[in-house]
């Protein structure tokens, strides 16, 4: 039996090929999996629970049908859909968890989370994070009416590509939106594991390092923006990989 990793779907209605190679993943590979963890940004934005949009039904309907079948599916918030809520959840059959959470994999401890948490070098972005995580201002912003959420959601997206763009223009992007290798030694060493999985940073890989004076292993998970990304674990390893 094989436990599946997966993140940064950005599923929208503007790339309905990417939301239907989710459903089929859904259906065939995932129906026979031990488990299915999504870590976070499955949705390219969400203002609330109550978006009655397509494609946001089409992935509840999806993840209920599996998480009904015996899979159980699991959840983390990312940096685009960290407003997705309880009532959401559990109309896709998934468990929250905390970002990041520590899991047993085949009995070992891993580390499982989002990844812009490690991403410590974007003052900028980290800031903005702490602010819309509170939650006087999560509450605040869902009493908006549905139509100024969405208008929100459409700016912040437009600053983040602007805020991007500054980083290019200054040669900064490569590395400042990539993890600080500070703060993923300090992440291994506060949570005592050998493993740690994440997305975010949409730079598929498995890097061996070391850090707190023992070696370690950090595994990127893929975007889907173009094709689907997968980690498959089983008790004889890891294997990152792609799905057209």
């Amino acid at each position: 039996m094989t436990t599946l990793f997966i993140s940064d779907l950005h599923l929208d209605a503007e790339r309905p090929q990417i939301t239907e190679l989710f459903g089929r993943f859904v259906r065939d590979e995932a129906r026979g999996a031990d488990a299915l963890y999504i870590l976070g940004d499955l949705f390219e934005a969400w203002v609330g629970d109550d978006d009655p949009a397509e494609t946001g039904a089409f992935v509840a309907r999806e993840l209920k049908a599996l998480a009904d079948s015996g899979v159980p599916v699991h959840f983390i918030r990312g940096n685009r859909d960290f407003l997705l809520g309880r009532d959401y959840a559990a109309r896709a059959g998934m468990r929250l968890l905390p970002d990041p959470s520590v899991i047993v994999l085949y009995g070992q401890p891993v580390l499982i989370g989002h990844g812009d948490l490690l991403c410590t070098d974007d003052v900028a972005y980290q800031q903005f994070r702490a602010q819309t995580r509170h939650p006087l201002w999560q509450a605040q912003f869902l009493a908006q009416p549905l139509a100024a959420r969405l208008a929100f959601a459409q700016q912040a997206r437009a600053a983040s590509k602007a805020h991007q763009a500054g980083l290019k223009d200054a040669g900064r992007m490569e590395t400042i939106t990539d993890v600080a290798p500070v703060t993923v030694e300090e992440t291994f060493v506060r949570y005592g594991v050998d493993t740690m999985i994440h997305g975010h940073t949409h730079r598929p890989a498995i890097h061996a390092l070391d850090a707190g004076g023992r070696p370690r292993k950090r595994v990127v998970l893929g975007d889907w923006y173009e094709q689907g990304s997968v980690l498959r674990v089983d008790r004889d390893g890891m294997r990152l990989q792609t799905l057209d």
